[in-house]
């Protein structure tokens, strides 16, 4: 999974990126209408899918694909389904939102799970499923919040991921190149025996 992913380790900074950028602007402009708020996250979730899909289906190992191809399916459902009916209720809004916090959430931190055995400081990607399974579970819990607290919820959301998910990028780089100076090292080794 570690060379899968260290291929495309941009791909992790670039959602933790977008993420960012959702959370600051709903900090900056609070005073966004709940249509803004749809669009904002549709296209945040439809983005998020379409990078998970394209890592899933360039990743090498088979088995560990399904993670990220979820992922990736139901981000693009969910983000496809805001942006195309934008007329959602909030209600439908929190909903949707709870509903892909949670899965994603869950499948986070079954790759972190997966990641341990590979890498150290996979803790940033559970952090990840963790901050999506409490966020999911709060949306279920207050459904009736006003826009304004799903907004701030949301941005609170986004900063935690987006950095976490930025530092993952940058740690599995890191373990993926010394993963590749470690085997160029030992092809090189029985040439210099010789």
């Amino acid at each position: 999974m570690l060379r899968s992913l260290g291929n495309f380790w941009w791909l992790l900074v670039l959602r933790g990126v977008l993420a960012l950028a959702l959370g600051v602007m709903a900090f900056v402009v609070p005073g966004v209408t709940l249509a803004g708020l749809v669009l904002a996250f549709g296209a945040f979730a439809l983005a998020d899918g379409i990078l998970s899909a394209i890592a899933a289906f360039r990743a090498d190992d088979g088995e560990d694909r399904w993670p990220l191809a979820l992922h990736g399916v139901l981000g693009v459902l969910v983000g496809g389904i805001t942006l195309f009916a934008p007329g959602v209720t909030a209600l439908g809004l929190v909903a949707f939102i709870a509903a892909w916090a949670l899965v994603t959430g869950v499948l986070e931190i079954v790759a972190a799970i997966r990641l341990r055995k590979e890498i150290e400081g996979e803790f940033w990607m559970g952090l990840a499923g963790v901050a999506s399974v409490i966020f999911g579970l709060l949306l279920l819990a207050r459904p009736g919040a006003g826009a304004l607290a799903i907004l701030w919820m949301i941005a609170v959301f986004a900063i935690v991921v987006g950095i976490a998910l930025i530092l993952l990028g940058f740690r599995i780089r890191k373990a993926s190149r010394k993963l590749v100076g470690v085997a160029d090292a030992l092809r090189a080794a029985p040439s210099q025996r010789r």
